[in-house]
């Protein structure tokens, strides 16, 4: 089956794939910054940042050059904030040890920040028409049901083990090709819900629809449980010169949203019974001594959720007469309320800022 296989993959993928702005291009700089982006992000919102990052960084020098907080801000809402800080390490290696040229070799790829098998595959097939299979979740979801493979996933030997029979699959199509039609194939018809088996070209050698198990395919292993995490965000607000000024600080620390900017808070393991019970535990970290203040109704609740990860948070206005001191204010700064668009925020703090009209 391994040549009719790709062969009707290629030729469907021939009459129906999509039209993307990073499609049917060599050019590897192009096509990382697209696996990037796509990476835990939506096709239809990867093409808006794709465009967004071309335009503002039409070549990897320009993205090597580029200051971290323009990036951020550029990236913002995308999540995942990792795969921003990995795209500035490797454009500034690329630019730097490679003279700008990505290197077409599979591990010297796979050496580069953020870059692992899966990009180095996309990198090495589509832009140098490398024989490396690229294997995302619609890959995993096709060949899993038309060939019954039901090793898990998420595990060393299910990878290794698609890799395998996807790479055997594509001998004799070229490798650009055919990995892309595999992916679109799963993108477009198999996919995760309702398959229109029916009038798929696999349907008589399909083991899943054989035995009625699509929904059965892919396997995974189970998944760590969530964990919760609950917020509690003073937004302290002071006139300073004639202007209306708040107080932000930028996490610097391993965790989420490392590198981006939100306003002090108390972290919690476990939900308070009000959310002004955490002014108590604020005032024990000398935030607010002795200086007068006063506090406005907390926010509802804004929730988000992250891999392993569901955040709750809380922001309450904290209205001070004076700015802090220079001991008192510690890792904070103060910003106008007209520079708040300038920093790169998490998306929890990017949703209150627009709810209470401080973006317009």
């Amino acid at each position: 089956m391994n040549r009719s296989f790709g062969e009707k993959l290629t030729f469907w993928y021939a009459q129906n794939k999509r039209h993307l702005p990073w499609r049917d291009i060599c050019d590897p700089y192009k096509i990382w910054l697209s696996e990037i982006i796509l990476q835990q992000t939506r096709v239809n919102q990867g093409i808006t940042y794709y465009q967004r990052f071309t335009q503002a960084y039409p070549d990897i020098f320009r993205l090597a050059n580029a200051p971290a907080d323009e990036v951020y801000k550029l990236w913002q809402g995308l999540g995942y904030y990792n795969r921003a800080d990995n795209l500035m390490k490797t454009a500034k290696i690329v630019a730097g040890q490679y003279n700008g040229q990505f290197p077409d070799d599979f591990e010297k790829l796979k050496s580069l920040p953020g870059i692992g098998d899966y990009t180095a595959a996309a990198i090495a097939s589509l832009a140098f028409g490398k024989k490396h299979p690229v294997v995302d979740g619609n890959v995993y979801r096709v060949l899993s049901r038309i060939f019954g493979v039901e090793t898990p996933i998420n595990t060393a030997k299910g990878k290794k083990e698609f890799t395998t029979l996807a790479f055997r699959l594509m001998a004799g199509h070229a490798p650009a090709d055919f990995n892309q039609a595999l992916m679109e194939f799963g993108a477009l018809h198999c996919v995760p819900h309702h398959p229109d088996c029916e009038t798929c070209m696999f349907k008589n050698s399909c083991f899943a629809a054989s035995t009625h198990r699509q929904a059965g395919f892919p396997v995974k292993k189970p998944k760590a449980p969530v964990c919760n995490r609950y917020y509690y965000y003073f937004v302290i607000q002071v006139a300073h010169k004639g202007e209306t000024c708040f107080y932000l600080k930028k996490r610097t620390a391993r965790g989420i949203w490392r590198n981006l900017y939100d306003f002090p808070a108390i972290e919690s393991a476990s939900a308070l019974e009000e959310p002004l019970d955490s002014i108590v535990l604020a005032q024990k970290t000398n935030l607010f001594e002795k200086l007068p203040y006063t506090t406005g109704t907390p926010s509802v609740v804004y929730r988000q959720q992250l891999t392993h990860l569901k955040v709750s948070a809380y922001f309450i206005p904290v209205f001070l007469t004076e700015p802090l001191s220079n001991g008192q204010k510690k890792s904070l700064f103060l910003v106008q309320q007209k520079q708040l668009t300038n920093f790169p925020v998490p998306r929890l703090i990017a949703r209150y800022l627009q709810d209470i009209k401080h973006i317009k």
